[in-house]
This record gives C-alpha cells, structure tokens and sequence, in this order.
C-alpha cells in the first residue's frame, strides 16, 4: 500500500516520516498523473497560497477534486483543511482556489500569525477508542486555521479553548463559539487544524490508514510511543525533531 502526500510545499516530509515509522510508503505527489497510484492521500501544512498557486501551476485541482469524489480517503492538516473546505474566510485579497468536498467553514489563520503559535492538549475520544494511549492528543498549532461551523453530515473530532493570551479573529457576522473545531471527519475525508506529522504520537496517522477498508485490518498504532494506555507500545525510531 502507497500513501499519496502532496508535495508542493510545507510539511510533506514530515508526513512520509510519520508514515514510515508505522511501516507505510508515502508516495512525494506532484503529478496528476501520480494519483492513480496511490490509494489515499495527505495534503499536508504550509502557506495555503503558496500550495494553492503551485498546485494551479501543475494542473492538479482537477485530479484532486476527482480524488475525492471517488471517496478514497483523504487528510488535510493545517492548510491541507482549508484546501478541503467547501468555504473559506479571512483568505488574502483574491482569494485562493479550494479542492472543497468538507462541508464545512473554515477560517484561514484563525488563531493569528506565526507568533501566536502554541500547543495544547486535545481531547480525542475517537482517537483513543480505535488508536488506544492517552485520553489527550498534543497538538501543535502553528498559524494554524480553525473551522467556525460544520454541516450535519460532519463529525467534530477535537476542539480547543480560546487561548487567554491572543486576540482571536472573527468574523463580524459569526458568532464566537466558547471553543474553536480543529478536528473533524466527513465520510472519506480528515481534516485537523494542528500538525501530528510534528509529534512522536502516531494515531493520527494510523487512525486515517484505517480510513481505507481493504488495509482495516493491517494498520496498526502498535509502534507509537507509550502514552499512559494500557497496550504494550514499541519505542519507534525518530528520524525527524519532534515536539514532545
């Protein structure tokens, strides 16, 4: 099995890594064409702009608008979720092209700019129930979107408190919520505002392998690193700085 991680730019590397270390090939996608070979896919953090404008370069929304509709699974985290949203705000003047299929708003650099990034703790009672470890999930949130409303069809994963010490942006015709949605699953797509390729836990990653029924079975979280659960973990091999 090849895991597709679209390489344009940002943290695609760091996906493979995680991949790896959970014994799965991630596939670099710059193509249209490379997406036949592979049998899910990550659009993994970065500059959305940026990844947007390069993808719009090579040809690719087309091919990953179709990807999606096939329903093979695919994670977007950071930029990769407002890429998936089938509505974006607080996006640079012009606006940025979306592959859309999440029904959900999202709201670019919700949190602020690179210096108001931070990590919290999550909740993840999903993770825990298929993954197993710890009842909470670190998570690393840098200039990091959050989703300000979902349709019914859209599961809420994980949420997160405002920060005390940030000035939050809304919008002026959205109501704040006492928490902001940063983690959410619609039939075959993932999407999570903070970035699990930057952290030893690999559930994440295992829990979206499962996404793909023929590997349902295969995928395992065996390998990540313990976290307080009752399974007998396996110290992985990090081959990349990780936030712990």
């Amino acid at each position: 099995m090849a895991v597709g991680v679209l390489a344009l730019q940002g943290s695609f590397n760091e996906h493979i890594a995680a991949l790896r270390r959970i014994g799965v090939r991630g596939v670099e996608i710059r193509k249209a064409e490379q997406l036949q070979n592979v049998t899910s896919l990550i659009i993994p953090g970065g500059e959305s702009t940026t990844m947007a404008k390069l993808a719009e370069l090579n040809n690719l929304f087309p091919a990953l608008r179709e990807f999606v509709k096939m329903g093979k699974p695919v994670w977007g985290t950071c930029a990769g979720l407002i890429f998936l949203a089938d509505r974006a705000t607080g996006q640079k003047i012009g606006g940025q092209e979306l592959i859309g299929g999440l029904d959900c708003t999202v709201h670019r650099n919700f949190f602020g700019s690179q210096i108001q990034s931070f990590e919290a703790d999550l909740l993840v009672p999903e993770i825990v129930l298929k993954e197993g470890g710890s009842p909470s999930f670190r998570g690393v949130f840098i200039r990091a979107p959050a989703i300000l409303e979902v349709g019914p069809e859209v599961e809420v994963l994980a949420d997160v408190p405002y920060p005390s010490n940030m000035n939050i942006i809304q919008e002026e015709d959205v109501e704040s919520p006492k928490k902001a949605i940063v983690a959410v699953k619609q039939r075959n797509i993932l999407a999570t505002a903070f970035h699990p390729e930057l952290t030893a836990d690999t559930r994440w990653h295992s829990y979206f392998l499962k996404m793909t029924p023929e590997v349902d079975n295969e995928a395992s979280s065996s390998i990540i690193i313990p976290y307080g659960g009752q399974r007998s973990y396996e110290q992985p091999k990090i081959d990349l700085p990780v936030y712990q």
